[in-house]
């Protein structure tokens, strides 16, 4: 293909220093920073939404089946029958969960009370790896329920490991305060366990207990609010819900993935992630620009050299190709550096720190950094197309060349 030899020679041919070399390695030296720019900022981004996601998948089921009304608990065998073939699903448990209060002498503290299933056999996921202080299961009289609470909530209500409080049902209460003769069930517990989750909103509402607690201190009998469910996979959360979806009655049942429980927060992290992509591209957009600027001056000082070519036969379609790959070799020298000193930047950070956190103030001691080659092939196809565009004018100006004025003062 001679047209991108000719570019090529083109590119290589500037001997001398001028205006418009300048302005080509302007060009380039743009591209290449808007690029190590986006390849660092966008892999920030990831290593941050995957330390996130970790923390709350580590806590969290990777899917969800609960009734929509709180009030009312479902059967597990309706629920449990439709699960037992999927080969997807590592483990399901049930769980009941509802609105408290939890009592510590005269402090008050509306809660979220959940019951789980301590034989679970769980030990990498909820909230038994996030015990920092006594543990689930403890040798308790049987007429004495246990309970985990969050660290915020501990030092809330001024409760330590050991210490005897108190629980009731919000619905007890508020049929109590309507019905002056009922009775509202409150259960003495004991606090077994202290647990950091990392989420203000765990630590400081939720309280945990054995599943048949919850359900005497809620009246759910042997009924249940949901189950759980851990996945093999958890990219395939939302094949699993729409099967669910499908099978299980409508307005019945409501179902969330990882993603539906917390997806505010998922949805702030991924407009995030586009503005910073946006304004950053503007970087490589803006280098772009020297480049249709440098192609059209060099068109202007090749003149001679465009009618030269044309009268030896070359056609304007070639003419084109020839001033279009000059601008493509302008983006691909300026992509593939932004992309070597791009990576370089992500490891030095990975291997070295070289940005580091306070592990006093954070949970991480660095800045976490994690590169995704999807990534790396939008960066670059997007830096190529802007490149190309930027390339056509220039082009299509050396294909209208007249032979006729180019030459007739030579």
């Amino acid at each position: 293909m001679y047209e991108f030899f000719i570019a090529k020679r083109y590119l290589k041919s500037k001997h001398k220093i001028n205006f418009i070399t300048i302005i080509s390695l302007l060009s380039t030296l743009g591209i290449t920073i808007g690029v190590a720019a986006l390849i660092v900022v966008i892999s920030v981004f990831n290593g941050f939404g995957s330390l996130v996601t970790s923390m709350l998948v580590n806590f969290d089921p990777h899917l969800t089946i609960s009734s929509n009304n709180q009030q009312i608990p479902i059967e597990e065998k309706l629920v449990s029958n439709l699960l037992s073939d999927q080969k997807n699903i590592s483990a399901y448990y049930p769980f009941a969960e509802g609105n408290a209060v939890l009592i510590n002498n005269s402090q008050y503290q509306p809660i979220k009370l959940k019951g789980i299933n301590h034989n679970d056999g769980s030990e990498i996921w909820g909230v038994a790896p996030a015990i920092v202080k006594g543990k689930m299961n403890n040798p308790y009289p049987e007429d004495i329920d246990e309970i985990v609470l969050g660290q915020r909530m501990a030092l809330k209500i001024s409760a330590n490991v050991g210490d005897t409080l108190y629980i009731a049902s919000f619905n007890d209460l508020e049929k109590m305060a309507v019905n002056f003769y009922s009775v509202p069930r409150i259960r003495k517990v004991i606090v077994s366990g202290i647990f950091v989750s990392n989420n203000k909103d765990y630590d400081i509402q939720y309280v945990f207990t054995s599943l048949e607690s919850a359900q005497k201190i809620f009246g759910f009998g042997d009924n249940i609010s949901g189950i759980e469910m851990r996945l093999h996979n958890i990219n395939s959360s939302d094949n699993l819900k729409s099967y669910l979806k499908s099978h299980l009655p409508e307005n019945t049942y409501d179902i969330k993935t990882w993603y539906d429980l917390h997806q505010d927060l998922y949805s702030v992290m991924l407009i995030e992630r586009w503005a910073a992509f946006i304004l950053l591209t503007l970087i490589i957009s803006v280098a772009t620009f020297n480049i249709l600027g440098s192609l059209t001056m060099s068109v202007i000082e090749k003149k001679k050299d465009i009618a030269v070519l044309r009268s030896m036969g070359v056609s304007k379609k070639s003419l084109v190709r020839i001033f279009t790959f000059e601008g493509m070799l302008i983006g691909i020298i300026g992509t593939t550096c932004g992309l070597i000193l791009g990576l370089f930047l992500c490891y030095m950070q990975i291997e070295f720190k070289i940005y580091p956190l306070d592990p006093a103030k954070y949970i991480i001691d660095a800045i976490p950094v994690q590169i995704r080659f999807s990534d790396l092939i939008t960066i670059s196809a997007a830096s190529m197309m802007l490149s190309f565009f930027a390339s056509i004018y220039p082009a299509k100006r050396a294909g209208r060349t007249n032979i006729t004025e180019a030459i007739k003062y030579e």
